[in-house]
């Protein structure tokens, strides 16, 4: 009996590690450690608007459709976030990039940083292939309170964002007052213009306080383009896959929930470069306020 009590206490602490070590080895990981584990990848999507858009909210629209792409594709995960068009330019200046970039026009900078897209639309185009491509657009509208378009009266040109309402009011042979966006919508209810040249941002108002109009889409012009860059090689399938998700038949039909369209709506004949920078916007501007502006606006323009 003693010999076996002699033996056990020699072995004991060989059992007593052995179990430890069992333990750990076995023992079930908690629910956050495998959440943890679960997102192995992390896509940084900015979103940047430069002009108003219809209603809602455009980053929260692309969260939306992150989601649907994240229960598909487990381990990726979309990180949508909000810039300013002063916040992206002061970012890419820090030499910050996204992997996933969704801008309107007047966010140059990025141009150097975005890669070729499987896609073709003249905005995005440059000589060596299509770095950008629109998964929204918005419109330009004449409207009027009568149904009469022929009627002479003052316009209200609805100004607001980076986008160039001066080139629509010209291409459509129109002139006016151009008001900040929110006084022209009073301005032109409350009777003070006949006309109100405006875009999808006065139509949802218009249907949210409930008031009647007319409109006339102006199909010459429109630089209302939401597009989408990818700027991350190493992350350029994950990138690809979101891009083909908001350019989907499913999530395409949802826009009309931010008041927005698609591309593969209307007519427009003409466009400017999705990388149009300041200076070049300006430019344009004064173009389009001169006596010669549908001639001199050539240079500028590229057809749809």
């Amino acid at each position: 009996m003693k010999r076996f009590f002699s033996g056990f206490k020699k072995t004991l602490p060989f059992v007593l590690i052995f179990a430890v070590v069992f333990a750990v080895a076995f023992y079930p990981r908690s629910k956050e450690e495998g959440k943890s584990e679960e997102v192995k990848k992390v896509i940084r999507v900015w979103n940047v608007d430069t002009f108003e858009g219809g209603k809602g909210s455009r980053t929260n629209f692309l969260k939306r459709a992150a989601a649907k792409i994240e229960k598909k594709n487990k381990g990726v995960y979309y990180l949508i976030t909000s810039y300013t068009e002063e916040g992206a330019n002061r970012a890419f200046a820090a030499g910050q990039r996204p992997d996933v970039l969704s801008f309107g026009i007047g966010v140059s900078a990025y141009l150097e940083s975005s890669l070729p897209l499987p896609y073709s639309f003249a905005g995005g185009e440059t000589e060596s292939g299509c770095y950008a491509y629109p998964w929204c657009r918005g419109e330009y509208y004449l409207f009027s309170l009568k149904d009469d378009f022929e009627e002479a009266g003052s316009t209200a040109i609805s100004a607001g964002g980076t986008n160039l309402v001066e080139v629509a009011a010209a291409l459509n042979n129109l002139s006016g007052e151009e008001i900040d966006s929110l006084s022209a919508y009073v301005a032109f209810l409350n009777g003070k213009y006949r006309y109100l040249l405006g875009t999808q941002r006065d139509k949802c108002r218009f249907v949210s306080r409930g008031v009647e109009v007319y409109e006339k889409p102006l199909n010459e012009f429109c630089d209302l383009y939401q597009y989408v860059s990818v700027l991350s090689a190493e992350k350029r399938a994950d990138c690809l896959a979101f891009v083909e998700t908001l350019l989907s038949e499913e999530v395409q039909k949802e826009l009309d929930s931010i008041g927005m369209f698609s591309i593969k709506s209307g007519e427009t004949l003409r466009t400017v470069s999705a990388f149009t920078d300041g200076a070049s916007l300006s430019a344009m501007r004064d173009v389009a306020r001169g006596s010669e502006a549908i001639k001199n606006l050539d240079k500028f323009l590229k057809n749809v």
